[in-house]
C-alpha cells in the first residue's frame, strides 16, 4: 500500500534538498540513501522528492526542471513554509534530523553553551541561533561549490557565508540562502564594509575609495583584476535582486 508523505518527512527532505547539489538528487547518493533509511523510504522516493522541490525553485523552473507530475500540494506548502520562516523551519528540521539519527549533539551543544553563558541568557535561543547559523553556512558554501564567488579560493577554512542584507537588518530573510554569498575573508570584509557590491547582473563593483590604496600592486592584484567580473553563481538559491539592491543602496560606498 502506498504511504503518503508526512510533514515531518518532507521537512527532512527539504533539509537535504538545501544541503546537497542538484547533481546529487539521485538514488545512488549516500546522503539520499542515509535519509531514506532514517525515514524508511526508498532512495528513489527520496530522490524524486528532491527533484519535486527543485521544480519549485524559480532558477530551476527557468531551466525547465518540472519534477514529477504528481508533485503534491504538501510539497509546495513545505517549500513555502521554509521560504516564509527560515528561522523556525531550519531549526525544526535540524532537531528532527538529530532525533532520527539518535544523536545527542544538540543537547551536548546546549550544555556547552550553558557553561559559557552569563547568567540570565536564554540557552534555547542561543542554541537555536548557533544551529541555524551552522545550517546557513553549510548551505551557502555548498551551493557555491565550496569556492569564493570572487576569487575561486576553495579552502573551506578560508570561506565565509556572507550576508547580502546584514544579519541585524532583516530578521525574516537573514537565514534565507538567497541572502548568502560565499566569500573569502578579504572580499567578505570589503562586502561587509560597503567597499564592494554586486550588480543585478552579478557583476563585481568596487568602491572608488580603494583606488587610494598606497600599495598599487595590492590594488591591481586583489581589486582591479576582478572589477566587472561576474561572480561564480550558485546552482540554486540565486542572490535575489531586491537583496542586491538593498546592499547597493544602503551598504555600498561608491
Amino acid at each position: 500500500m502506498r504511504r503518503n508523505w508526512t510533514r515531518e518527512e518532507l521537512i527532512l527532505a527539504f533539509n537535504l534538498y538545501c544541503k546537497i547539489p542538484f547533481g546529487k538528487y539521485n538514488q545512488r547518493t549516500k546522503e539520499v540513501i542515509h535519509l531514506a533509511n532514517l525515514i524508511q523510504r526508498t532512495p528513489s522516493a527520496v530522490a524524486f522528492k528532491l527533484v519535486n522541490f527543485a521544480s519549485l525553485d524559480p532558477y530551476h523552473q527557468k531551466r525547465g526542471v518540472s519534477g514529477m507530475k504528481n508533485a503534491g500540494k504538501l510539497d509546495r506548502e513545505i517549500y513555502q513554509e521554509f521560504s516564509n520562516n527560515w528561522d523556525d523551519l531550519i531549526y525544526e528540521s535540524e532537531i528532527l534530523l538529530n532525533e532520527k539519527e539518535g544523536n545527542d549533539s544538540l543537547q551536548k551543544q546546549a550544555i556547552k553553551e550553558l557553561e559559557n553563558l552569563k547568567e540570565g541568557k536564554d540557552i534555547s535561543r542561543v542554541v537555536k541561533t548557533r544551529v541555524n547559523q551552522s545550517f546557513f553556512r553549510t548551505v551557502v558554501l555548498n551551493i557555491y561549490s565550496q569556492k569564493c564567488a570572487v576569487s575561486n579560493i576553495d579552502l573551506p577554512e578560508l570561506l565565509i557565508a556572507s550576508h547580502i542584507i546584514p544579519w541585524s537588518a532583516n530578521k525574516k530573510e537573514r537565514l534565507n540562502p538567497s541572502n548568502g554569498i560565499c566569500l573569502s575573508p578579504l572580499y567578505d570584509k570589503l562586502f561587509d564594509k560597503g567597499l564592494m557590491t554586486i550588480t543585478n547582473n552579478f557583476e563585481i563593483a568596487f568602491s572608488s575609495r580603494l583606488e587610494k590604496l598606497s600599495d598599487k600592486s595590492s590594488f591591481e592584484n586583489f581589486i582591479k583584476k576582478f572589477e566587472g567580473n561576474t561572480i561564480n553563481t550558485p546552482e540554486k538559491f540565486f542572490p535575489r535582486e531586491d537583496f542586491l539592491e538593498f546592499h547597493r543602496k544602503e551598504i555600498f560606498i561608491s
